[in-house]
């Protein structure tokens, strides 16, 4: 994998930082939360799907939203 110059992380690596997470909005898609949690993209929609998403979850159509509240709680950084 690449290191990313301005940052010294590796490209395309998984997981998110800690001042990611921060600056994310108040609603995020499935993908992204995914990626915050370490699950992968299959497994994430599963979870959604069957109601057993470590944290809230909303249906809008087709779409998935994670709350980011809820995700940062999860992982213990909510103000």
């Amino acid at each position: 994998m690449r290191e990313d110059a301005t940052t010294g992380e590796s490209k395309g690596s998984k997981g998110m930082s800690r001042d990611e997470l921060l600056a994310l909005p108040v609603a995020i898609d499935l993908d992204t939360s995914n990626r915050a949690l370490g699950l992968g993209r299959s497994k994430g929609y599963e979870l959604a799907k069957r109601g057993e998403y470590p944290c809230k979850v909303l249906r809008l159509g087709n779409a998935y939203r994670v709350v980011t509240a809820d995700l940062l709680e999860l992982l213990g950084l909510a103000a």
